[in-house]
């Protein structure tokens, strides 16, 4: 009867999120086309209303730990579901994620990616892309800011074992910058699949970050170690062990 009653209020939860980025994009959009500030108010906007609604509509608080990196940097970040977007998004002055070029052309969606300075890229050209980032900041053309990455590529459920490209250690590489890890929960409460959302407290670390410099085994070894060990210990907190579906 419990799971049932929260599988309902899961459900309403999910409708009326996604009507509500559907109402604060178009609410916003003139101001978000004329200016950057527009855009990313409409953005932090739709993030605290879905972590509000999550609060008393299904009983899932959220909670950022750690702190928040607000210079020119990269983060690279356990990714389990939408939530984990939202929330890191949330929680930062200038956040921006590499997205698909397609993604480009998705009405309000792509006009919104655009603003905030996310990377269009199309396949096999990422260095471009990136090298076409870097010079817009230096040139003044495009604001300094954090860079979010999913160095597995992927969601990836809870207690899955997926690999660690080598791909984030090109990005480190080229971009010169700082990383820094971030390690997530969500998964637990907020599968990347199905309506149901579990209550509980969801949860996003930013943990120590990376210097430059490091060559490619230590820096791929410094990253995995912090990102899954801080994730394996916050589901854990969660009620989730994750060495049970590994065993």
């Amino acid at each position: 009867m419990l799971y049932a009653v929260q599988w309902m209020r899961s459900l309403i939860f999910n409708i009326q999120m996604y009507l509500a980025g559907l109402v604060i994009g178009i609410l916003f959009l003139p101001w978000a086309l004329i200016s950057l500030r527009g855009a990313r108010t409409a953005c932090l906007t739709y993030c605290r209303w879905v972590c509000w609604t999550a609060g008393w509509m299904i009983n899932l608080k959220t909670e950022v730990r750690g702190t928040p990196p607000t210079g020119e940097l990269m983060i690279a970040s356990k990714h389990q579901s939408l939530l984990d977007v939202i929330m890191i998004f949330g929680s930062l002055p200038a956040g921006k994620f590499i997205m698909k070029r397609e993604l480009m052309w998705v009405p309000i969606l792509g006009q919104y990616g655009l603003r905030v300075g996310c990377v269009p890229i199309n396949r096999g050209q990422r260095g471009t892309a990136i090298k076409k980032m870097l010079a817009d900041v230096a040139a003044g053309s495009q604001i300094a800011g954090q860079l979010i990455i999913y160095p597995q590529g992927t969601r990836v459920a809870p207690g899955t074992k997926k690999p660690f490209k080598v791909g984030t250690f090109a990005l480190y590489q080229q971009l010169n910058q700082p990383c820094v890890p971030a390690a997530t929960n969500v998964g637990v409460f907020w599968p990347r699949q199905g309506v149901y959302r579990k209550p509980g407290t969801a949860i996003i670390e930013f943990l120590e970050p990376i210097p430059i410099g490091l060559c490619q085994s230590d820096f791929m070894k410094m990253l995995k170690e912090r990102v899954e060990t801080c994730s394996d210990a916050l589901m854990r907190e969660g009620g989730f062990d994750p060495d049970e579906i590994r065993n």
